[in-house]
């Protein structure tokens, strides 16, 4: 019997723990005002179809909520556009070894928005560019150890010049930030 009380116990200190990170995440998200919209005037003008075409190396780390580097990338990225549906067809290499690809089908609608799809996200994703910056957010199924857990991207891309790309995103789950990726696009000559 103690052992059922002792383990309810714990899962209620659990489950507190998450709602209070939860809603201190929200509450955090509420307060800021950073939008796409303060990209506006920002220049040079990023046009997704433009600089996503082609061949693009990347280069990336991901760090945990702490601030440490867990793990390093490098992806090699071939683009295509027809018309408004993009292709973008990335090759990750994993400092661990470990490879992986993913392969995006974007859409270009109107007022700089887009949509997306992949195999590993859930759903569709939503972005919208303006100025220099892009912003897209997604769900991404992510297999950690045997298991696959859903997790949310809020990404922030800025076009630097016509060659290189800086991408920001934050990793979370049930709002709370799991940690961020950094990643450096440049695109071939």
């Amino acid at each position: 019997m103690n052992s059922l009380i002792w383990s309810r116990r714990r899962s209620l200190v659990w489950l507190g723990a998450v709602a209070t990170a939860s809603s201190v995440g929200g509450l955090t998200g509420c307060a800021s005002t950073h939008t796409i919209e303060d990209y506006r005037d920002q220049k040079p003008v990023l046009d997704l179809p433009t600089y996503f075409n082609g061949v693009i190396d990347a280069y990336g780390v991901f760090q945990d909520r702490s601030g440490r580097v867990v793990r390093r990338f490098t992806v090699v990225m071939t683009c295509t556009w027809q018309g408004d549906q993009g292709v973008l067809d990335e090759v990750f290499t994993y400092s661990d070894g470990g490879n992986e690809r993913r392969i995006w089908r974007l859409t270009r609608g109107p007022d700089g928005q887009y949509t997306g799809t992949a195999d590993d996200v859930v759903g569709t994703a939503q972005g919208q560019t303006r100025g220099n910056a892009f912003r897209w957010a997604y769900t991404l199924r992510l297999p950690v150890d045997g298991t696959t857990y859903e997790v949310q991207f809020d990404d922030w891309m800025f076009l630097m010049d016509q060659r290189v790309m800086l991408n920001k995103a934050v990793m979370s789950k049930w709002g709370v930030r799991l940690g961020e990726v950094t990643l450096s696009f440049v695109k071939r000559s």
